[in-house]
């Protein structure tokens, strides 16, 4: 039951960091895929020590893009040349499947954004902590810093149906403000469309994940503010806003993370750089976070509250 949890709030969390990046304007040169390739006694790509192989979306900005121009194309070429390999991509919608379609059928070797503890990924050390945030127009004179402050509860919120933050805005009886958007991906839409509806006035804040909404605050046409959203994981743990970002690679790929978090901790301060430079919303990293540590702690405060705890025994 456990790991049926956990994988829900990890696909959950990808869902919605696509779900809130994606557009379908001008469709970028993606190679295709093989139907067939790496399928078990198919041919398969065998990996080269020579290569850092990255698993990219062609279209997901501000994570990656074909042309490379995302924050984790530049933590990849970050890593690439600290450890004196060639940076090579393979392309895929992050959408169902991508895993499948990409490292697990040996088409490339490394994911460079997932959550530290993700069990279909063997994980390098966090590189980097974030969450979801709160951005309004300055020009607004809102004062929002957490779900209590009187501005919210006037606003016309934009928010991602189903994600996190979903949850204590329920709880603060802020669901009849909400404008929902959707949580599947929608390629149609540009990455920027909930800041891009904010700038035009059709809701006041954007409820969003947080690299998609820092990154076009700053390119933004008027100015914007973005907050931090206080963690809601004591409260509720589905409601959970922070995570633990890690590069991943396949399980049996011990040596390749070894190298990896290694080249982590020599470059840590270019990393930083790269999400300051794209606007990326960044807290320290709390070592061991896990959704089910979360979870786990969370019902058993619950029990405690409900008096049904099980009584220790002498």
């Amino acid at each position: 039951m456990l790991k049926n949890i956990k994988a829900k709030f990890g696909l959950a969390l990808l869902l919605i960091v696509a779900g809130h990046a994606s557009q379908a304007r001008e469709q970028p040169d993606i190679p295709s895929l093989n139907a067939d390739e790496g399928r078990i006694g198919e041919v398969r790509r065998v990996a080269d020590d020579s290569e850092f192989k990255v698993c990219a979306d062609p279209d997901l900005m501000p994570n990656s893009n074909s042309k490379q121009e995302g924050f984790e194309d530049k933590i990849a070429e970050v890593i690439a040349k600290d450890l004196g390999k060639k940076l090579t991509y393979t392309y895929a919608y992050n959408r169902q499947g991508f895993l499948r379609n990409t490292i697990n059928a040996m088409r490339c070797d490394v994911i460079m954004g997932t959550t530290s503890d993700y069990d279909a990924l063997a994980t390098s050390k966090p590189y980097y902590r974030t969450g979801t945030v709160f951005v309004y127009r300055k020009d607004s004179g809102y004062n929002i810093t957490n779900w209590n402050s009187p501005d919210l509860a006037k606003a016309k919120i934009g928010i991602i149906g189903q994600s996190p933050a979903t949850i204590p805005l329920n709880d603060h009886n802020l669901m009849g403000n909400a404008r929902p958007y959707r949580l599947q991906r929608d390629l149609n839409l540009p990455p920027s469309y909930m800041i891009d509806d904010l700038v035009k006035g059709e809701i006041d804040v954007a409820v969003i994940w947080g690299p998609v909404g820092g990154y076009f605050a700053k390119k933004a046409s008027v100015p914007l503010t973005v907050v931090n959203i206080p963690e809601y994981e004591t409260v509720n743990a589905k409601g959970k806003e922070y995570w633990n970002i890690s590069i991943g690679v396949r399980h049996k790929d011990k040596a390749k993370l070894e190298l990896i978090n290694a080249a982590i901790d020599r470059n840590q301060d270019k990393i930083n750089k790269i999400l300051d430079d794209y606007g990326i919303p960044h807290v320290p990293v709390v070592e061991g976070d896990s959704i089910m540590k979360v979870y786990r702690k969370t019902k058993e405060v619950n029990r405690e509250t409900r008096g049904d705890a099980i009584p220790k025994t002498e």
